[in-house]
């Protein structure tokens, strides 16, 4: 539980009495890789803090190509939150691209108790605002970076990404082919 505190300390400053309410409503979990915790249409129950794996947030369109929103690498929040937020059935579909453990917490739960804990309750602002800001920055990148800067952000946000994941992930999140990224990588690496 160290490690999850420690994150949520790197947030906010969280007084003990408000972690020691917080500590009942979380479960340690060990995900295999491809396990979902979040499926599209579905309503998840649950959103999740990582800490070891990696997780992909993504799409399905309906000719069964995949487009991949998001990667999560510890220490993160993810889950279908504005599915949990709306109460409506999930946009997305979350699933672990690794073994993961994971801090599951029950949305409901957790907004019964940030209404009567003002701590745990600026905490929570605290996440959505670094996850809009999260969304923001990612729409800025597919509007004005291109392929190969995409590219270079991503691995310097996840240095070892070509480990963690198959190219053709890789390729999905910057919105871009396989045989694209493989030119680009192949550029890179030549020079």
């Amino acid at each position: 539980m160290n490690f999850l505190f420690d994150f949520i300390n790197t947030l906010v400053d969280l007084p003990r009495t408000s972690a020691e309410k917080l500590i009942p409503l979380i479960r340690l979990k060990e995900l295999k890789k491809g396990h979902n915790i979040a499926i599209y249409g579905e309503l998840p129950k649950d959103f999740f803090v990582i800490k070891k794996g990696i997780i992909r947030s993504y799409y399905t369109d309906e000719k069964g190509r995949e487009y991949i929103r998001h990667f999560f690498t510890p220490p993160r929040a993810t889950g279908a939150l504005g599915s949990l937020v709306l109460n409506k059935p999930s946009r997305l579909s979350y699933d672990c691209l690794s073994d993961c453990e994971v801090y599951a917490i029950n949305f409901k739960d957790f907004k019964k108790l940030i209404s009567t804990d003002k701590a745990l309750s600026n905490m929570y602002s605290t996440v959505l605002e670094i996850i809009f800001l999260t969304l923001e920055s990612r729409i800025y990148d597919l509007s004005v970076l291109n392929a190969t800067e995409r590219y270079l952000k991503l691995k310097k946000q996840i240095p070892e990404i070509e480990n963690l994941v198959p190219q053709y992930h890789i390729a999905s999140y910057l919105n871009i082919t396989p045989v694209q990224l493989s030119r680009i990588r192949k550029e890179m690496y030549s020079k």
